[in-house]
């Protein structure tokens, strides 16, 4: 899955989309450190400001959590599929 910037929808959803979909296959694996907010940015093409936006969707959703120090962590009760 990637970004598609012309497609009408918001970025930070695309990718908060994409975001889920590792969380969900593995991936991402529960209580492991993601990538960086930076290294999202660059690896998907957009900006560090999309990603970070994606995140606190994410967090809203219970699906990760931001430690000061360490980054972003998978919550250790998300399972994958």
């Amino acid at each position: 899955m990637a970004v598609d910037h012309d497609s009408g929808d918001y970025v930070y959803e695309q990718v908060a989309a994409i975001l889920r979909e590792r969380i969900a296959d593995g991936t991402y694996r529960a209580g492991r450190v993601m990538p960086s907010a930076r290294t999202l940015s660059q690896e998907l093409g957009v900006s560090i400001g999309s990603v970070k936006h994606a995140i606190e969707l994410l967090r809203a959703e219970d699906l990760v959590e931001t430690r000061i120090g360490r980054g972003i962590v998978v919550r250790s009760n998300v399972l994958p599929r």
